[in-house]
């Protein structure tokens, strides 16, 4: 899908740095995109997809104060998923992505096409907010995947 993909995983490779996704809203695009390149395995050790709250909960141990006080689609609860699946995985870098694609189930305060995107490698942890603008649930979906992508890049 995207160029830089194999750059990124050949990069991955050639630095001996294992990768771990968990996706919301992106349902698994990013951990496809990831796949989709030849020796992957060699870096990747797996990606979870966490669309309901329940599974959040339940899998990565989200504490349900964080998803009942500021939503699932937040910086608290992308930086729980991360730091959870950072446990899980033992990888170097992890991954979490949260967001509303719509078209539906956006709000005034959560509107379609915000997304949350975090990346964490040892101690570094970056949580960015994004809202993109374009209310096309593929495209949206796409976007935080390209975002993802450079964050791995920029953190490799």
């Amino acid at each position: 899908m995207f160029k830089e993909t194999n750059q990124i995983i050949n990069k991955l490779i050639s630095k001996k740095i294992t990768l771990s996704t968990v996706e919301s809203c992106t349902g698994g695009m990013l951990t496809q995109e990831i796949t989709s390149v030849s020796g992957a395995s060699k870096v990747f050790k797996f990606g979870i997809v966490a669309y309901s709250n329940q599974s959040k909960v339940k899998y990565l141990k989200v504490p349900l104060k964080i998803i009942k006080i500021y939503g699932s689609v937040s910086k608290q609860c992308c930086r729980a998923m991360l730091n959870n699946l950072s446990k899980i995985s033992k990888s170097e870098i992890n991954i979490a992505i949260t967001g509303v694609a719509g078209p539906n189930g956006g709000s005034k305060l959560k509107p379609v096409g915000l997304v949350y995107i975090g990346i964490k490698k040892g101690k570094r942890i970056e949580i960015n907010e994004y809202f993109f603008k374009n209310k096309n649930r593929d495209n949206i979906r796409i976007s935080s995947v390209k975002k993802s992508l450079g964050l791995i890049k920029k953190f490799i």
